[in-house]
This record gives structure tokens, C-alpha cells and sequence, in this order.
């Protein structure tokens, strides 16, 4: 069976470049079994690296990194956590862009599964619906919390905006620090790393995307 059709329903609605790849089995244990097997697998990590389980500072990690990945780091990999983005009417005929910025944003290296840590800045320009702000940080979040490459998850974020939206009228940049090149390999702690997407009037007007800039101050 070809894995890249049997992959479980998440992200179905993005261009198939875009989905988190996901074995066709990805959602047969529960939250709870998962946890319990991620514990005994990392146990044994500890284990190899020589450290003494007995200790009452480390007896409980394992299950404390389980619990990380499984209800935090990767929630997002769960599609019950996909936000519901709600439109409402735009009745104050709002028409000029609107800017969300500095959303905190925290995610997780897929190559060598450290964090990634920054900020994401979304802009659209609203039609005949707007949708509430906290929505905007919630699609942030939702993509972010999953194993990732900064490129994909920008891209992940503004195709999910203009599919909540029914806009293409949407602009997502993101700059972040990638502890795989902070903490280890260059051990550079200066460099941060910048993605942007353009879509419809963004990438069109030269104007509206330097306003974008501009707005979130850069």
C-alpha cells in the first residue's frame, strides 16, 4: 500500500507538499498508550546514556517526556486540535489589513527534534467576514506544535488561513532560533532564521507587502 495515499485524515485540505507526513497507523493508540510507550522507549535512552533511574531526580522523567510529547510539544499532530476558525459578519465594513504580530511561537526541530522558538506575524485583508484575533494564534499553534521545518509550517499556516478566511489575501512571516544550530553543529547563537508567504494582493502589490513590513516592524 502506497504510504503517501493511506495517511491518516490530517491536513487533507492542503496541497499534498504541505501535509506532515504520518504513517497509516498514526492514530491506533490512545493518548494514554502512546504515552506509556514513549515512556519505556525513552527510559531506555537514559539508560544507554549510563544514567541511574534509581535517582529521585530522574526516576520520573520518562514519563515526564512522554506527557511533553504526546499533550504538548505534538499536539498538533492530532487533528482533534485543529481549531475551529469561526467567521462573523463584517458588519463594521472593515476593508484595510489586519495585522496579528509577535505571536508567540514554539516548535520542534523535525532532524533533530530540538525546539524551535520565535514569533510569527500573519496579516489579511478582510472581505464581507472578519474572525476573532485569538483564532489567528490558534492556527499559529496548531501547525507549530508538530515536528516541523520552519519553510513547511509557513506555508502550512497561510494555506490554512485563506481556507478559514475565503481569501488569498493573506501574508504569514515567521523568524525563529533553531536550537540545532544554536546548541549544536555551527553553535551559532547570533543567526535567526526568517520565512515569509505572500499570497494573493500580498504578492501582488509591492506597496501592501512593504506596509506588512512596516506594521510588524521590520
Amino acid at each position: 500500500m502506497d504510504g503517501a495515499a493511506a495517511r491518516p485524515a490530517i491536513d487533507t485540505h492542503l496541497p499534498a507538499d504541505l501535509r506532515t507526513p504520518l504513517r497509516p497507523d498514526a492514530f491506533a493508540l490512545s493518548d494514554d498508550e502512546k504515552i506509556a510507550a514513549i515512556a519505556a522507549h525513552f527510559r531506555e535512552i537514559m539508560q544507554v546514556l549510563g544514567l541511574d533511574l534509581t535517582d529521585d531526580s530522574l526516576s520520573g522523567t520518562p514519563k515526564r517526556v512522554a506527557k511533553m510529547y504526546v499533550q504538548e510539544w505534538f499536539k498538533g499532530l492530532d487533528p482533534k486540535h485543529r481549531p475551529d476558525v469561526r467567521l462573523f459578519e463584517n458588519r463594521y465594513q472593515y476593508h484595510n489589513m489586519l495585522v496579528e504580530r509577535d505571536i508567540t511561537l514554539f516548535s520542534c526541530c523535525e532532524h533533530h527534534f530540538v525546539p524551535i522558538i520565535g514569533k510569527a506575524h500573519v496579516a489579511y485583508l478582510p472581505g464581507e467576514h472578519v474572525v476573532g484575533l485569538s483564532k489567528l494564534n490558534r492556527v499559529v499553534q496548531y501547525f507549530a506544535r508538530r515536528p516541523q521545518v520552519q519553510e513547511r509550517l509557513t506555508r502550512q499556516i497561510a494555506e490554512e488561513l485563506k481556507n478559514a478566511l475565503h481569501t488569498e489575501d493573506v501574508a504569514v512571516l515567521i523568524e525563529a532560533d533553531h536550537l540545532c544550530v544554536m546548541s549544536r553543529g555551527v553553535n551559532d547563537t547570533n543567526s535567526s532564521t526568517i520565512t515569509a508567504e505572500y499570497g494573493g494582493a500580498f504578492g501582488r502589490d509591492e506597496a501592501l507587502r512593504r506596509e506588512f513590513l512596516r506594521l510588524i516592524g521590520k
